[in-house]
């Protein structure tokens, strides 16, 4: 038992994913509300007057009011201290949405109600089911037409491949959403349109049986009901908290986050489903969070957060014990002792230095440039490394021209931060040197980010010309291969990343098949571990 085991069992830390717009960032902002943690909740859309979402901080975000990056927020609930990494769901989001996923010990999907499951979330369910995570289902946008509610649990078992558990049901949509009926107690909440932007609304618990639910329902509605919970009770899964924990069952909740209906409901069931922060596989087999000695990982690096600072934040998830700023810790890749400087959690742009966290906590430091994706840091007199956090393929390559030649220094360095961010991965033509930078994004707006922070933080102009390429591959026995003399196709293309790995481009995806066959032996692989 661990001197801690109270601070860590109060830890839930969790990932938001969603398509774009499915109100992701509205439901975050309503967790913030419920917890204290914001007063007024900003409403994401808007002009430039309007007060902007708490998790949206860089410029380009508040510009174009979408997130770019994926921010942290904690907050206090119920005795319950909840660390939110919430991640960019447009579609133009960059590989730190799935790195973000690592440091996750469970996710919850946002689901537009009238929209259903879209590519997006198809994406990140991936990852999650990857990591064998509990996956909590919130179909949102309750409050307009939505989709027939038995069509949306099929689509999400059909897409996903994932069973569904639905622990309240929706009373109409839209115009005619008058509350959800709770399965397990077999209560009605009541909705009723709750000032926006906080958390005031008089929501009522009406047993089915009473006769004021039927002043709620009309006849019809009430007859929809009780035809749904019969069918409901025969052909939906039953509630299992295993296959809950294994990420093999999602529970469903429907609401409306714009409007605060459902949303603490949600929480408070979601914080009894879900564990303290989960054990992490090392080098050395599971580090279990309860054990005393501190361990974290680091799974994502920002510079220039802060425009007057000129700063660089390395993002760590604590594994286990407890962090403790006064105390020396041991980075294990740099093989060194070191103090973490300026140890920071974050409410978004907003942050305060930390003297202590705990596991499942998620603290920034200070990166002087010694840290980078997927490290870990540990007790001294411990040695010992958390599995490494996969490099996803790009899905969209350019090619990368300066303007001005004679800023090449502050063009190296500005494009090397950014790749060791982890939002872009830069390429070079195999054997022929810096010259020719090939960038690789997951999403197209990483481009745009690229360009805008390499003008803005970087004073440097660049011209991308979009590359054909949509398929990468890395070379998984690159020991035992002579790359110089593998057999490609006429649209193919040898590089090298920034580690000198040597890896293949392809503009069809039948060439990879092909080039497999051509050089028997060729093992070729999705993501580098």
């Amino acid at each position: 038992m661990s001197k801690y085991t109270n601070e860590i069992e109060k830890r839930r830390t969790f990932a938001i994913i969603s398509h774009p717009d499915a109100g992701k960032t509205t439901l975050t902002e309503k967790f913030l509300l419920y917890g204290g943690a914001i007063n007024l909740a900003g409403s994401v859309k808007g002009k430039a007057t309007a007060r902007h979402a708490v998790s949206d901080w860089m410029e380009i975000e508040k510009e174009r009011g979408i997130s770019v990056t994926s921010s942290v927020l904690q907050f206090h609930y119920d005795g319950y201290c909840i660390n939110i990494l919430d991640t960019p769901g447009h579609q133009d989001f960059s590989e730190d949405t799935y790195r973000t996923l690592m440091a996750a010990d469970s996710a919850v999907m946002v689901i537009d109600g009238s929209k259903g499951v879209e590519a997006q979330t198809r994406k990140l369910f991936k990852v999650c089911v990857m990591r064998h995570i509990p996956i909590f289902t919130f179909i949102n946008k309750m409050d307009r037409d939505a989709n027939d509610t038995f069509d949306l649990l099929d689509e999400i078992e059909k897409e996903l491949g994932i069973a569904t558990c639905p622990i309240n049901w929706p009373i109409g949509s839209g115009k005619k959403f008058r509350g959800v009926y709770d399965r397990d107690t077999e209560k009605i909440l009541t909705f009723s349109d709750t000032q926006k932007g906080t958390k005031e609304g008089v929501i009522e618990e009406i047993p089915l049986s009473d006769s004021r639910a039927d002043e709620i329902m009309d006849p019809e509605q009430k007859a929809q009901l009780l035809d749904e919970i019969e069918l409901l009770d025969g052909a939906s899964a039953d509630f299992d908290q295993e296959l809950v924990s294994k990420g093999k069952l999602t529970p469903v909740f429907f609401g409306s986050a714009l409007t605060n209906f459902g949303v603490e409901t949600f929480l408070e069931h979601f914080l009894k489903m879900t564990t303290s922060p989960l054990p992490r596989v090392s080098d050395i087999g599971e580090i279990d969070p309860m054990d005393d000695d501190f361990s974290a990982f680091v799974f994502k690096i920002q510079a220039n957060m802060n425009k007057a600072h000129r700063d660089r934040i390395a993002f760590m998830r604590i594994c286990s014990g407890k962090f403790d700023a006064s105390q020396e810790v041991y980075h294990v890749q740099g093989d060194k002792k070191m103090r973490l400087l300026q140890p920071q959690q974050m409410m978004a742009e907003s942050r305060h230095v930390v003297d202590e966290a705990y596991a499942g906590d998620i603290i920034g430091v200070f990166d002087p440039g010694i840290f980078s994706i997927g490290d870990t840091i540990c007790a001294p007199g411990k040695k010992f490394a958390f599995e490494g956090i996969p490099t996803f393929a790009p899905e969209h390559f350019a090619r990368v021209r300066q303007i001005d030649t004679m800023k090449r220094k502050q063009f190296v360095k500005g494009i090397n931060q950014i790749a060791q961010e982890g939002a872009i991965q830069i390429f070079q033509e195999f054997n022929t040197g810096m010259e020719e930078i090939i960038v690789g994004v997951v999403g197209v707006l990483q481009f745009d980010v690229l360009k805008y922070r390499l003008e803005n933080e970087y004073n440097v102009d660049i011209r991308l010309e979009t590359l054909p390429y949509e398929h990468i591959r890395w070379i998984a026995n690159k020991e035992e291969v002579k790359v110089d003399k593998i057999i490609g196709t006429s649209d193919m293309k040898k590089v090298t990343d920034l580690k000198g790995n040597p890896l293949l481009l392809f503009v069809n995806s039948w060439s990879v098949g092909m080039t497999e066959d051509r050089n028997p032996g060729l093992i070729l692989t999705e993501f580098s571990k």
